[in-house]
């Protein structure tokens, strides 16, 4: 068997392990085709979710950061290596929540942005779809050389 026969039965072998695969989509493939879809109602529901988690984080994460360094010290004051250790985890646990809060702020910032640029690509190419429709209705040449304004006679036809 050469290496295009090979080559050619594997892919065939691995697109009906594809298409054998259940879709992930809970709402089914797009009627379109599209392999992308987008629901603003569904993002808004996961930027908001990472908004109040990142909420209550925020408080709930530092809810024992002064029993933690009090004991630390305290601790350490007795000169028991538990003090030090105690405030490294402390430490430790403040830097992770950071990182945390930051995640989930960036999260529901981006969606936000995602959001709000897609409703205004989404505008921008709907008003190219009407302006290419009325464009049909009219003949408009290229501005003459030297001349800024374009002539652009009537329409012919029905403009609507």
């Amino acid at each position: 068997m050469s290496f295009d026969q090979e080559w050619a039965a594997l892919k065939a072998k691995a697109q009906v392990r594809l298409d054998s695969v259940p879709s992930m989509d809970p709402g089914g493939p797009s009627p379109d085709g599209a392999d992308l879809v987008l629901k603003y109602d569904d993002m808004g529901k996961i930027g908001h979710a990472a908004f109040l988690l990142h909420q209550h984080l925020s408080s709930a994460g530092k809810h024992a950061q002064q029993a933690t360094e009090a004991a630390a010290k305290s601790l350490g004051g007795d000169r028991f290596g538990t003090g030090a250790a105690l405030a490294k985890a402390g430490e430790g646990w403040q830097g992770q929540l950071e990182v945390l809060l930051d995640a989930c702020a960036q999260i529901s910032d981006h969606l936000d942005y995602s959001v709000k640029s897609s409703s205004q690509d989404d505008q921008f190419v709907g008003a190219q779809l009407r302006v290419s429709k009325i464009s049909e209705y009219l003949d408009v040449p290229p501005p003459a050389s030297g001349s800024d304004v374009p002539h652009v006679p009537k329409a012919e036809g029905p403009v609507m």
